[in-house]
């Protein structure tokens, strides 16, 4: 018999926590190593029905098992935050894409310890883990111990679907969003993706206001302008959230001293992998954009540079373990403290650091790829070779079956008994003695 395998996260969510579930559910599934079963939690305020909503991921929905657990599984992950993490299973595995920041609060290396493997998606979340250490104390402020790491800490990273993310010569299987796109003037657009987070402008984590700000600044008054398209929400796809976007754009212009300014537009709400390819794809998107403060990996970054089209992110994080800076516009800075408009309940207090691009690189950098696009056409092509070829679902597939052959012990199950087949017994004959 198979051991059990019960893994709790949000798959059957829409987000980034639920790609990555969904991804490295299907990959033990493939392995056909484990009887695998799932629980489905919810991951913050982002919408359940994924799985619904995308057919090809309904199969999902038939291994999920009710709780409570009736029985000790063999094997238990969960995919979620490390302060979550419980050790339910005779074997526990933490899969996390941990934080953004240097380093991890004392909650996260406590539920990484109670774990017996943890896996992180990038060379930044894992170097944050390990560094992490801190003093616990009580209430009165009397020394506990000391908080570190003590568990093992391996890499998965988060592989591409390279039947959905590749080049395309066809046109957008959406017809309303092609038409959308097309209807935009400017020949030349660059692209964002990714979630306006809380924080003042520099400050929020995907550093969207600044971005938007240095874009103003670097083409406003100019003859000949690109766009930049906004694939973005706050929380989910209502028409109050993209209000409150529209709202946020309008009051950034007006901190620009121009009446002549390039145009910001917005796609706003849920959209399938291939649609989302296709938008990579179009012919009017030339170029992806992030001035992320830190990404435990920076999934769409990798998504989109399969599309061969340049890249301009900031230089640090989970996103540099698979993007070749010879073939990307990395924007240098320096680390500075989380500001406390942007504070979590995990980084509060924490002095904890992340990214802060160079603003004068920003405006070069982006002027550059507009006047010189052939050039970073060219570079893109050879980034897009690379991460076809190292970072693919299949090859996290195999990394990850890999990784659990080398971890995972030899656990004891029931099995049923079986006896050998007997042939039927056949007893000597008994003779009759006569007189």
């Amino acid at each position: 018999m198979k051991n059990t395998f019960v893994i709790s996260s949000p798959f059957d969510t829409y987000s980034g926590y639920g790609a990555r579930s969904r991804d490295v559910i299907k990959a033990i599934i493939e392995t056909d190593k484990y009887d695998v079963k799932l629980l489905s939690q919810k991951w913050g305020n982002t919408p359940f029905g994924f799985c619904k909503d995308n057919p090809e991921w309904e199969f999902l929905l038939d291994l999920v098992i009710p709780m409570p657990l009736t029985e000790q599984p063999d094997i238990w992950a969960q995919i979620t935050v490390p302060n979550e993490f419980q050790a339910v299973g005779k074997y526990n595995i933490g899969i996390t894409a941990g934080l953004e920041t240097d380093l991890v609060p004392g909650e996260f290396i406590e539920g990484a310890n109670r774990m017996d493997l943890n896996l992180v998606s990038s060379e930044h979340s894992k170097r944050a883990f390990e560094a992490s250490k801190f003093e616990k104390k009580d209430q009165q402020g009397n020394l506990l111990g000391k908080v570190s790491l003590t568990k093992p800490i391996e890499i998965l990273f988060e592989g591409a679907n390279l039947d959905v993310y590749k080049t395309l010569d066809t046109p957008m299987t959406n017809d309303n969003l092609y038409k959308l796109i097309n209807q935009i003037p400017e020949s030349f657009a660059y692209l964002f993706v990714g979630h306006w987070m809380q924080g003042n402008i520099g400050e929020d984590r995907k550093n969207i206001g600044l971005m938007i700000k240095a874009f103003f600044e670097t083409f406003k008054n100019k003859s000949k302008k690109p766009a930049l398209i906004l694939k973005t929400s706050q929380v989910g796809s209502s028409y109050m959230d993209r209000e409150a976007i529209l709202s946020k754009i309008k009051s950034i212009r007006e901190t620009v001293n121009s009446n002549n300014l390039p145009n910001v537009y917005l796609l706003h709400g849920e959209f399938t992998d291939i649609e989302m390819n296709e938008i990579y794809n179009h012919k009017k998107v030339k170029a992806m954009i992030s001035l992320t403060k830190g990404e435990g990996f920076g999934r769409p970054l990798l998504e989109f540079s399969l599309s061969k089209k340049p890249i301009i992110v900031s230089g640090w994080s989970g996103h540099m373990d698979f993007l070749n800076p010879e073939y990307n516009v990395m924007i240098a800075g320096k680390l500075t403290p989380v500001h406390p408009s942007t504070q979590n309940k995990f980084v509060v207090n924490q002095g904890f650091k992340w990214f802060s691009p160079d603003h004068g690189q920003i405006g070069n950098s982006f002027k550059d790829v507009f006047e010189n696009y052939k050039k970073y056409k060219d570079l893109g092509k050879r980034q897009a070779y690379q991460s076809k070829t190292n970072f693919s679902w299949e090859n996290m597939k195999e990394l990850l079956s890999s990784i659990l052959d080398k971890n995972i012990p030899e656990i004891a199950t029931q099995v049923e008994l079986k006896l050998p087949k007997l042939n039927k017994l056949q007893l000597p004959k008994l003779e009759k003695i006569n007189g």
